[in-house]
């Protein structure tokens, strides 16, 4: 198989360079992330400003999630059946027009509708991408192609809510739904215009986009039952952060500045650790960073009812970035590793709903334990999941490592 490069996928005859395909593979995903980092900070604040209450304001931001969540499944079957570089393109049409809708919205519930939608494009948009560069990328350079995708990611997001405060302070709060109307197109046009890197791949295994999804995953229903879970975990334990930080930030007195000052702080460190990452994960295996990102951030949020002071909570927001940097890109490649080739998109439908349904449920749990215990109660707790889940990593990831694998079989 060495010599053989009919498809993206063979063994390369000279050294992949993952510059070369830069630009078609991460560019549309820093102008996606980009556009969202800037709507994210003023999705609460414009329900409110169209008359919402607080709970419902809440609810509205929830929305998001929900509907990545409810697009998961669908947005794998979409993907087999019109292929990875359409799927992104359907992706920035969806994300645009609901950027639109948000930005004309003159009604809480059609705000919520647009929310909503944008979840269902950030479901297909994401899929849809991670499947394309595991495609196009050797298995030997997955990890680090896959950490770069979710930093970049990172950096839009971080970088996003700047441009919006910019046009923000200039304009009204509709100009950072402006800014990711643009940022959507943008996407699409990069898609649209850049040379399709997998049309190869896509004609060779057409018959397989008429595999449903659920006969998909019910043939690898034991992938998805052991690694899956270990991923749920590793899920539960990012989406606890983002409730556990703030609120216990609240707890210690801590003002909105000062708790977004912490944030900013770890989330500079957060984003440095991608490429590392990756590099550990292609060249020890991909248990040397899945079982630390998860051990890590338990550690962190088991740590937080120790903190009573803004140095003290920092330094811990420090070590629970280093877990959630270190483990960037985990998720996809542990996905594209268990992915079957010829059915995909299908799998990684699946996959992407144990990601979301980890991603909502720690929030969640963080929320159900505070109504019959304290905040400090939540966060052992959750620390506690995360060292089991560490446990249950351990035995499985090996199990599905490609690096753990003869070379000649990573083709």
């Amino acid at each position: 198989m060495a010599g053989m490069s009919q498809t993206p996928s063979s063994a390369p005859a000279e050294p992949f360079l993952l510059r070369r395909i830069a630009l078609p593979a991460y560019g549309p995903t820093v102008l996606a992330s980009l556009g969202h980092g800037a709507v994210l900070p003023v999705l609460a604040l414009s329900a409110r400003a169209l008359g919402a209450s607080v709970g419902v304001a809440a609810l509205t931001v929830a929305l998001l999630g929900i509907g990545q969540l409810a697009a998961s499944l669908p947005s794998g079957a979409l993907a087999a059946r019109v292929g990875e570089r359409r799927a992104l393109m359907v992706a920035g049409v969806i994300d645009a027009v609901a950027m639109t809708g948000a930005l004309l919205a003159r009604e809480v519930w059609l705000l919520a509708v647009a929310v909503f939608v944008m979840g269902i494009a950030g479901a297909l948009f994401n899929l849809a991408r991670q499947a394309y560069l595991t495609e196009v990328v050797p298995v030997s350079m997955r990890a680090r192609a896959l950490s770069t995708l979710g930093g970049v990611h990172r950096i839009g997001l971080f970088a996003g809510p700047f441009v919006g405060a910019a046009v923000v302070a200039e304009w009204d709060i509709r100009a950072a739904y402006a800014v990711a109307v643009a940022t959507s197109i943008g996407a699409f046009l990069l898609v649209a215009l850049l040379p399709d890197l997998t049309a190869g791949h896509e004609r060779a295994t057409a018959a397989a986009a008429r595999r449903s999804v659920g006969s998909v995953l019910l043939e690898h229903r034991r992938t998805l039952l052991t690694l899956g879970t270990g991923v749920l975990a590793i899920a539960a334990a990012r989406g606890a952060r983002t409730s556990l930080l703030p609120l216990w930030a609240e707890q210690i007195g801590l003002d909105a500045t000062d708790t977004a000052l912490v944030f900013g702080i770890a989330g500079a460190l957060d984003m440095l650790l991608f490429y590392p990452a990756g590099a550990v994960m292609d060249r020890f295996g991909r248990a040397w960073v899945a079982v630390p990102t998860v051990v890590v951030l338990g550690i962190g949020m088991a740590a937080l009812p120790l903190t009573t002071t803004m140095p003290a909570l920092t330094v811990v927001a420090l070590l629970m970035a280093l877990g959630n940097g270190l483990g960037s890109g985990i998720v996809m490649t542990l996905g594209a590793d268990a992915a079957p080739a010829d059915a995909r998109p299908q799998f990684l439908g699946g996959w992407r709903l144990f990601v979301d349904s980890g991603v909502s449920g720690g929030p969640l749990l963080v929320s159900a334990i505070t109504v019959v215990a304290p905040l400090a109660a939540a966060c052992v707790v959750l620390g506690g999941i995360s060292f089991v889940g560490g446990a249950w990593l351990a035995r499985w990831v090996p199990r599905y490592d490609p690096t753990r694998r003869p070379r000649s079989q990573q083709a």
